[in-house]
Order: C-alpha cells, then sequence, then structure tokens
C-alpha cells in the first residue's frame, strides 16, 4: 500500500467514524482561512483598499524584492520578499495588470522570521508590489517584471 492510499483510507475511516457518532470535530484555529472577497476585486487601488482600508502605500528600502526582470513564462514567476522590520503582521503580493491583483498573502507571527519564497502566476508584463504591514504602517517595494508567455487567463 502506497501512503497516498493509506492516508485516503485513513481519512475515509476517520469521516466514518465521525458520522457514526455525531461527533464534530472543529479545530481550534483555521489556518487556511483567507480573505476571498480581497482576491476576487479585479481593481488594484479597489484590492489595496479591500486588504489595508487606504491606498496610502509609499515605497520603502525597508523591504527588498528580488524578481526576475524578464519572466520567460508568466506561469512560474519566482519571487522573494523580505525585511529587517520587527513585528511584521503580513507580506502581501500584488500584481498589477492580473486579472485578481491580489495574488498571495501572508499573515506572520512575531516570531516569524519575515522573508517569504513563492510563485506566481502573470498574464502579461507587469508591476509587482509587495506590501508589508509592521506595527500598523504599510512598507512597500515594487518592480517591473516583463513576461514573455502569459500564464493567467488563457
Amino acid at each position: 500500500m502506497n501512503r497516498r492510499n493509506f492516508l485516503k483510507n485513513s481519512l475515509m475511516t476517520a469521516a466514518t467514524i465521525t458520522t457514526f457518532s455525531g461527533l464534530m470535530i472543529k479545530p481550534k484555529r483555521l489556518y487556511a482561512a483567507w480573505p476571498k472577497a480581497s482576491f476576487d476585486i479585479t481593481d488594484l487601488n479597489d484590492s489595496i483598499n479591500s486588504v489595508y482600508g487606504h491606498n496610502n502605500l509609499n515605497e520603502s528600502s525597508e523591504v527588498m524584492l528580488k524578481a526576475p526582470d524578464i519572466a520567460e513564462n508568466g506561469a512560474i514567476v519566482p519571487l522573494n520578499v523580505k525585511t529587517k522590520l520587527k513585528n511584521v503582521e503580513s507580506i502581501m503580493i500584488f500584481v498589477e495588470n492580473n486579472p485578481q491583483p491580489l495574488s498571495s498573502g501572508y499573515n506572520l507571527s512575531s516570531k516569524s522570521v519575515p522573508t517569504v519564497g513563492t510563485r506566481i502566476k502573470m498574464g502579461n508584463t507587469s508591476k509587482v508590489i509587495a506590501a508589508v504591514k509592521s506595527n500598523g504602517k504599510i512598507y512597500t517595494a515594487s518592480k517591473e517584471v516583463k513576461v514573455t508567455i502569459g500564464g493567467c487567463g488563457g
């Protein structure tokens, strides 16, 4: 039996037992919660406003955004965001010309190292904005990434 089948069968058994016993298992904290409305917005300014309550984002040397100058394939654009700011609450990544500008968001605990490495999809050449919330203030860095083969929307 491989690992995938073992896990699948284990989860099916646990679900059956839970259903028959009438118990409902609820986690204390929901780790995969996300603001669906913010991700569904199609305008960059509205998307930023839905996340932060305002559109006042200013470039800061405190945030480092590493992205390629040219992405050969928009389906896999590597990004790294890091900062030395203290008490970082979240890191959000916006892509100006994507169908949904909010690409990804990461809520961090005060004990986390404020560094994120990810890959995003980009439909075409666009400005990528990394926004870091620390001590109630928003710090950003941005970079124009040229895409030769689009990855969003077909």
